[in-house]
């Protein structure tokens, strides 16, 4: 057995490797053992959720942010942005809207815009909950207090999502000149601290990013063992500085959802829309290599475009129920099952571990 297949054992018996054994991995792998990495990686996520992939109604409610970082279509210092803002009565359509379509988990995305105001969010997040009590309530708005995180978990929130976005602190401060490396940490620890069902992830492919970074990623993933983690591509958007560098690839960034689901199997891991822009079954292969969770956009096509974190996004011109019923038939279509459940966390449903 050569030194890839013993490792590919080891992370499908151990659920760990160390972060030189994963470099060693990701620097040696063959197609071959692609193929075998996404087998296991299969058969981990169908051992702890079956068949099912997760749907979530995703609403984008504000491509307005304070921050800046050096990828994103929305940052701060981009000029050439329409900027929105959905207002609570406009939010709270679209979940009604969304609820009608079957979602039982509404994940409320925005940039960092502090127009919403602890009382604006609590507010919004308690009539949810009053309207909804069986639906989960998503947020990923970004960094806040602790004060904050704690009024809004008080109010209902169950989950937040929040990339780490890279475990190097050189790469980090490169990417996010308006952000400390420190604070991104401290906020997971405290989100996890207060009770939130808690997501992480990054992006595969920056600029700069090097086989032992992507290594310490999942290290640092395997050591914060959140509920969630999302792993997309990096897809260059023209009017940042990085606008002309060389993307990720769908295959790399398949590797390591793989690799995330053999080393933190119980986690719930998205088929991003960017795999699917950069390749037309691209949400399907992370669903065949361990992905488990599909957020179909309910965010109002008025706007949708707006909310352009990078160019040439998928589903642009679709209604709600369009891309409802678009992702179910491609869910079906490889033999997948859809559930329209809040799709909680293995953790949180409080399962003995395999």
């Amino acid at each position: 057995m050569n030194v890839i297949h013993s490792l590919l054992e080891k992370a499908y018996q151990s659920n760990d490797l160390t972060a030189a054994e994963i470099k060693v991995f990701l620097e040696t792998i063959t197609q071959g053992d692609r193929e075998t990495l996404y087998s296991y990686a299969l058969k981990t996520k169908q051992a702890y959720y079956g068949n099912k992939v997760y749907l979530r109604g995703l609403i984008e409610f504000s491509n307005i942010c304070r921050q800046d970082c050096r990828y994103c279509g929305i940052r701060s210092s981009n000029t050439k942005v329409e900027r929105y803002r959905l207002t609570p009565a406009e939010i709270l359509a679209c979940c009604a809207e969304g609820y009608k379509l079957g979602y039982r988990t509404f994940v409320l995305q925005s940039g960092e815009d502090l127009w919403y105001t602890d009382d604006v969010l609590v507010a919004l997040i308690h009539t949810l909950k009053k309207r909804y009590p069986e639906a989960a309530i998503t947020l990923s708005i970004g960094e806040r207090g602790v004060e904050t995180y704690q009024s809004l978990f008080e109010a209902g929130a169950d989950r937040f999502l929040m990339r780490h976005e890279t475990a190097s602190k050189k790469l980090y401060e490169t990417l996010h000149p308006t952000m400390r490396f420190e604070d991104r940490r401290a906020c997971l620890s405290a989100l996890k601290e207060i009770g939130y069902q808690v997501g992480a992830g990054f992006m595969v492919g920056l600029p700069g990013q090097t086989p032992a970074d992507l290594a310490e990623d999942l290290r640092y993933l395997k050591k914060l063992d959140p509920d969630m983690i999302g792993i997309g591509p990096f897809i260059p958007h023209s009017e940042t500085p990085l606008g002309q560098e060389k993307g990720g690839t769908v295959e790399d960034t398949l590797v390591m959802v793989a690799l995330a689901r053999l080393l933190i199997p119980e986690s719930l891991i998205p088929a991003t829309t960017a795999l699917g822009t950069l390749h037309p079954q691209g949400r399907e292969l992370a669903l065949k290599a361990g992905a488990n969770v599909m957020m179909p956009i309910i965010t109002p096509p008025s706007v949708r475009k707006q909310y352009a974190l990078y160019e040439n996004k998928i589903c642009g011109d679709d209604h709600p129920e369009d891309c409802r019923f678009c992702i179910e038939r491609r869910i079906q279509s490889i033999g997948f099952e859809v559930d329209l459940g809040r799709g909680d966390s293995w953790r949180k449903l409080g399962y003995a571990h395999i």
